[in-house]
Order: structure tokens, then C-alpha cells, then sequence
């Protein structure tokens, strides 16, 4: 298990020998996430680094079980001093506090109603070598498992001729996840999966690589499952746990209906907790 350190923070190679200077941004929001790491002393377990490419292009695709999986999955990329450019809602961008960030890290805004031209500029980012990273799933699964996948992430692979590097993300939901309040723990573990790149092979469909990314999420996330070193406190506490490992999360099935409500306008919003039970007091 790794926590971050003040050392981390204020080293002078976390990216590299010459890091690009337009990348200034980027580096601080890591720097202050790592401050934030080691102020609730995450724990990470980050396993498969050495599959992120140290140079070209490459789209990592991966499960969405938190709101803050991006910044995790940032984490296993620094090894090969490589900046993740994530895909997300094009409403994150025009937040007036996240906007100004987004925009700066070169992130892509990706509007549902227009999503061709996000595609495109994803499809760009990737020729010119950079990773791209995506959550197939397009939302994050409320049942902990792996849904339906768009085919965004397979089709850009195709097209830009890069591999998919697949991931599994594992234990951000326990601080904030879709349909909870967020819970401010100090000490939670976290698993970051990826698996051995997936190259699109010379005339192979879309859906053909699709499947193949799926499986090899699946198979990812069940490891992460498998491997976490925490278990619920009680039984009030298995509500992380996904219903076929004896949670109380939704069924996929269930699941599905919520995103339904969610898209609809008539989820229900979680209950309100205090400041003591948001920190995990």
C-alpha cells in the first residue's frame, strides 16, 4: 500500500526530466491532490503501471464507481510521467470553480447532444500522442459492476490506431459515490487496476473490441474486488459491496431503473448528514 507524502509532493522529477511547460496547471492540481492523499491517508494500491505507454497515444478506459476516479486513475499514470486528458461533462466545464481547471489540464468536454465533435477532438489528442482517458460506462454504476459500455472508447482506438489500456478503479466509492453524500474517511484503501494494453488488430470491428475491453474490465474489477483489504464493519456498512459479494448495492438490474429516474429528473437526493458523519467521526 502507498500513502502519499509530503516527499512525493515536492519532488522535482514526478514528471519527468522536462515536463512541458504548458502542462503547469496540470502538475499543481496533482501536487494539491496529493496534499489531499496524504492529509486522509488514502491507501493506494496501484498495480499495472508499467502498461500506461511512456510515449504515444493510448486511451484508458475504465469502470466509474466514484466521483473522483479520475484523480486515481491519474496516480498510476505518474510512473511513466504521462498526464491523463479525461473525457467528462461538458457541465464540469462550465462550473465556475472546476471550468478554469478543466479547460487548463486540456481535459475534453463532452457534450451528450453533440458528442461527435468530442470524439473528434479525443480522436486528435490521441495522434498527437497523448493519453486520453474515458469511462465507457458514461456514468457511474450505481450496482458496482460493470455496465453496458458506449463504444466511444473502441471506435477513437480504431481510428487513431492507439491501444486501450483497461482499468478497474476500487474503493472511491466509500468516500463519494452517485446517491450518497460524500463521507470524508481518513484511511481508505483504493485499488487501481490496469491491464495489458488491448491492441485493435488490423481490420477488427468496433464491437469486436468493445467485448474484449469489457472482459478485460470485468476481469480487472473482480481482482480489485477480490484483493481489497477492507470488509464491511457491520452489515449497516455493505452497501459498497456489490449485491453478487453480499452487498446491498442495486442488482444491475436495479440499477438500471435509477439511471432511468437520474436522467428523467425524479432520483431521489440523498439524506442530508452532518459535518461529524462527513468526516467520518
Amino acid at each position: 500500500m502507498y500513502t502519499a507524502s509530503w516527499r512525493d509532493v515536492v519532488r522535482r522529477d514526478l514528471f519527468g526530466d522536462r515536463p512541458d511547460p504548458r502542462d503547469k496547471p496540470y502538475r499543481f492540481v496533482i501536487r494539491a491532490a496529493l496534499v489531499v492523499f496524504g492529509l486522509f491517508g488514502f491507501r493506494f494500491d496501484v498495480r499495472g503501471q508499467e502498461h500506461v505507454p511512456a510515449t504515444g497515444g493510448a486511451v484508458i478506459a475504465s469502470n466509474h464507481v466514484s466521483y473522483f476516479d479520475f484523480t486515481y486513475l491519474g496516480l498510476a499514470a505518474l510512473p511513466q510521467h504521462r498526464l491523463v486528458r479525461f473525457m467528462a461533462k461538458a457541465s464540469v466545464f462550465h462550473n465556475r470553480f472546476s471550468g478554469p481547471f478543466m479547460r487548463a489540464m486540456q481535459h475534453i468536454p463532452v457534450d451528450r447532444r453533440a458528442g461527435a465533435a468530442a470524439f473528434d477532438e479525443a480522436v486528435k489528442a490521441l495522434e498527437a500522442g497523448k493519453v486520453v482517458g474515458v469511462f465507457p460506462e458514461a456514468t457511474i454504476s450505481s450496482s458496482f459492476t460493470v455496465k453496458e459500455l458506449k463504444a466511444g472508447a473502441a471506435r477513437m482506438a480504431v481510428q487513431a490506431g492507439v491501444p486501450i489500456i483497461p482499468a478497474a478503479v476500487w474503493g472511491g466509492h466509500r468516500i463519494a459515490t452517485k446517491g450518497r453524500t460524500p463521507v470524508l474517511r481518513r484511511g481508505v484503501p483504493v485499488t487501481v487496476l490496469l491491464g495489458e494494453p488491448i491492441v485493435p488488430a488490423e481490420g477488427e470491428k468496433t464491437q469486436a473490441v468493445l467485448r474484449r475491453t469489457r472482459a478485460a474490465m470485468e476481469e480487472l474489477l473482480a481482482e480489485a474486488q477480490r484483493s481489497y483489504p477492507d470488509a464491511p464493519a457491520d452489515d449497516a456498512d455493505r452497501w459498497w459491496l456489490p449485491a453478487h459479494l453480499g452487498g446491498t448495492a442495486p442488482t444491475p438490474e436495479e440499477a438500471h431503473e435509477l439511471d432511468i429516474h437520474d436522467v428523467r429528473g425524479t432520483a431521489v437526493k440523498p439524506p442530508r448528514t452532518s459535518l461529524r458523519q462527513r468526516l467520518g467521526r
